[in-house]
């Protein structure tokens, strides 16, 4: 990790959402797109990690659903470098609220929320979650009920196909 994104994180208390994505904004103006290898999958590299916050530099050569999950708590801000994304909360009653994001963009989602993202392929993104992540939670549809499976902060959230087939959601 640089000293320039170490300092950026530098804080004495955890971010609110809009402030981690200002942060994932401005990590991105340190972020060379042009010199990141482009094969395979993709996947993520950590930026910095400390106790108040944690960046992920997130890269997608193929398209990449995330599927359900929370963050057990932590807020996040997301920034998109390059290639378009989609974040939605997980609806209960209403429309589906789905928010397209394209390079230069930048959103955030509560530590109280449940969400998906969907990534095209070529997607770059930083995301930084504050406090860090401790965990994951991943939702799915098991005989007919909706079920979370926790998981750890750094492995990757499946798809939840059950869930978007009971939601409608294409």
């Amino acid at each position: 990790m640089s000293a320039d994104l170490a300092g950026l994180a530098a804080t004495h208390r955890p971010y609110k959402p809009e402030e981690c994505a200002e942060l994932a904004r401005r990590a991105a103006e340190f972020i060379d797109i042009g010199e990141l290898p482009q094969s395979g999958p993709g996947g993520y590299v950590l930026l910095w990690s400390d106790e108040h916050s944690i960046a992920w530099l997130n890269t997608w050569w193929e398209a990449r659903d995330t599927g359900f999950h929370d963050h057990d708590g932590s807020a996040v801000g997301v920034h998109v470098l390059a290639g378009r994304v989609s974040n939605e909360g997980l609806p209960i009653a209403g429309p589906r609220r789905v928010g397209f994001y394209g390079a230069g963009e930048s959103f955030s989602f509560p530590g109280t929320g449940i969400h998906r993202m969907d990534h095209e392929a070529g997607a770059i993104t930083i995301h930084v979650y504050s406090p860090p992540l401790r965990g994951i939670g991943h939702y799915e549809v098991v005989d007919g009920f909706l079920r979370r499976t926790p998981g750890s902060p750094d492995e990757a959230s499946p798809p939840s196909p059950g869930l978007r087939e009971a939601l409608g959601v294409g």
